[in-house]
């Protein structure tokens, strides 16, 4: 047995400048304070940790790296502990592709994501949401983060892909095995992306005799730039990338906008008294508590705001410390939920910016305002624990609530 899959013990940080760790219990916890001291001591830091390790921790910082592909390659997308050969050219196409292969496999998945696409998914998502909230409500009271935020993009997306919504709690438990255990531990990492690849390869194999109208059916009948169909481990790759990304990221942004208005009561009262100010305060609540930190691998030599980054080196890109950068965001620890000038790095920046941005958007929106017109009182339970993801993507994973008025 190879010493590979065992999970690498990671001491705890005494030095956030120069020895930081992304996965360190004091950064799940509270990453904020974190994030101001690197920032005050550099445009950039390094760690030795994860063979090596860059951190844009200005606004400015990040755009740069987000927009030279010349650089910083987008083959590796997390920080890890190993980092193995790259076999595959389809990991998940297009977040892992660079240019020239980026564009034209981005514009393929473009259309089933417009505005118009998200409009007409909008009675389901309503639909869902509903049925959560009539799973718990009575109890009066409610894990949020387990019973609520994390269904809602699970079934949006597999309504999405035409696969059994009731399948959902698999796709929960290979997500948790990509995003957080996979970062030490190899072999979790690679069993979840091998069950998750057998699980796809049956619904192409069943969509060829017997096509349906679906994400997955749109996919096998796409064209690449030459014409040809797409090979099948372009579709699977893709199709990967569709459930790893549009699930863990929209329940996260869900979770922390609850929290949020869990302990922010003159918040929640305001979008239940203007509800016109939900779109203004969506955008607010993803800069203030993006979830997503993506990771570039520095391929070639260069400077960023001064600082120079070798090769060989990974860059964790922390869209959420961009958007606590106080230069460009007046105000930036508070959350001013009617916040006008608002250019928020959540979906990330450059040729990678998110695709399923409308849809996240407009499941936060709905998630929203279907609980506050149904539970306008809630707060945080005091005998209960609030937990945090660690790794790639942050959010709540025990969200404990109590819902009614306080007697």
């Amino acid at each position: 047995m190879s010493d590979v899959s065992q999970p690498a013990a990671h001491p705890p940080v005494t030095d956030w400048v120069n020895d930081f760790d992304h996965t360190d219990p004091q950064w799940t916890k509270d990453p904020f304070p974190i994030w101001d001291e690197m920032r005050a001591a550099s445009p950039v830091v390094h760690t030795e940790r994860f063979l090596g390790c860059y951190m844009p921790t200005t606004y400015e910082a990040v755009r740069e790296i987000a927009n030279d592909t010349k650089h910083f390659s987008s083959r590796r997308i997390i920080v890890r502990d190993v980092r193995p050969e790259i076999t595959s050219r389809n990991a998940a196409p297009p977040i892992t592709s660079d240019p020239p292969e980026h564009k034209p496999a981005k514009q393929l998945l473009l259309p089933p994501f417009t505005p118009d696409a998200m409009k007409k998914l909008e009675p389901r998502m309503r639909a869902i949401c509903n049925e959560l909230i009539d799973g718990f409500i009575a109890d009066g009271k409610v894990d949020a983060a387990a019973r609520y935020s994390k269904y809602i993009p699970v079934q949006a997306i597999a309504h999405m892909l035409g696969i059994p919504e009731s399948d959902s709690d698999l796709f929960i438990k290979w997500i948790h095995m990509i995003l957080e255990l996979g970062i030490k531990d190899e072999s979790k990492l690679l069993q979840a992306v091998q069950e998750m690849s057998a699980y796809f390869i049956a619904h192409i194999e069943a969509r060829k005799n017997k096509p349906t109208d679906d994400l997955i059916s749109y996919l096998m009948n796409a064209k690449d730039k030459e014409g040809n169909p797409l090979e099948d481990s372009h579709v699977l790759g893709s199709l990967r990338l569709l459930l790893i990304a549009g699930i863990d990221t929209t329940w996260s942004a869900i979770g922390s906008s609850l929290w949020h208005l869990a302990r922010t009561p003159v918040d929640r009262e305001r979008l239940i008294a203007e509800p016109e100010v939900m779109p203004t305060a969506v955008e607010e609540l993803l800069r203030a508590y993006s979830p997503v930190t993506m990771a570039r691998e520095v391929v070639k030599e260069t400077t960023i705001s001064g600082c120079p980054v070798k090769a060989g080196n990974m860059v964790l890109l922390s869209f959420p410390a961009a958007n606590r950068d106080p230069k460009v965001f007046p105000d930036a620890d508070k959350v001013v939920i009617d916040r006008r000038e608002n250019r928020h790095a959540a979906f990330g920046l450059g040729i990678h910016r998110c695709v399923g941005s409308n849809l996240a958007r407009m499941e936060m929106q709905i998630a929203l305002e279907e609980w506050l017109k149904r539970i306008p009182d809630f707060r945080l339970d005091p005998a209960g624990t609030v937990t945090w993801s660690q790794g790639t993507v942050r959010g709540p994973r025990q969200l404990p609530f109590l819902l009614g008025k306080a007697m």
